[in-house]
């Protein structure tokens, strides 16, 4: 069987060959949960830093994809979500509002945990050429640490910068972070460290 050629255009404007991918984990989230006040408190000022990130990566040619929760609602879809924050004056309205998808953005929906179980990530990497990830998102010791986990499985290289994961315990934070970069060989420097143009060579 022939191999499938690559569509020309895989999604609008965003780039349908990069070597680096940026990853919003979970961010599309009302926070409507035990804890999610407390969250909220950390996820905002990573928020902030989020979005700045994003906005360099698009400059650099960089493509963005949101991996998200289905929160349980499989009868749902990531517009759905995004409107829920939105609209249902929820406790994540004011990140969701910062971290807003735009058009030329990826999206992955996953069941659990990690982005790559169950989900099209993987395919969608591949597509891509992507060989680089940096992981932001909720939350550093649940979401982010497996889907670094799945990720390093696959041989991808990772930088999670730490101004741009949080918890809702900043300690579980930290130690998260640190055994990422000891066992996952994550790159953990701030986001205002990151160089696009070094990391796509």
């Amino acid at each position: 069987m022939a191999d499938a050629k690559k569509s020309p255009d895989l999604h609008g404007n965003a780039p349908d060959s990069a070597s680096v991918a940026l990853l919003l984990i979970d961010v599309i989230n009302d926070l409507e949960f035990k804890g999610g006040a407390e969250l909220k408190k950390h996820a905002l000022p990573a928020a902030k830093k989020i979005a700045a990130l994003k906005r360099r990566a698009a400059r650099a040619g960089v493509p963005t994809v949101y991996v998200n929760d289905n929160f349980g609602k499989w009868r749902s879809d990531f517009n759905k979500l995004v409107s829920h924050c939105l609209e249902d004056d929820t406790r994540g309205r004011e990140i969701v509002e910062l971290l807003r998808p735009a058009r030329e953005n990826y999206f992955v929906l996953k069941p659990k945990q990690s982005g790559f179980f169950s989900t099209t990530l993987e395919i969608l990497l591949k597509h891509l050429g992507a060989e680089i990830l940096i992981l932001t998102g909720l939350t550093g010791d649940i979401c982010i640490l497996f889907t670094a986990s799945d990720a390093h499985l696959r041989d991808y290289r990772l930088f999670i910068p730490s101004d741009c994961v949080v918890s809702q315990d900043p300690s579980e934070n930290k130690r998260a972070l640190k055994f990422m970069k000891r066992v996952l060989e994550a790159d953990i420097r701030p986001s205002s460290r990151l160089d696009f143009r070094k990391l796509k060579g």
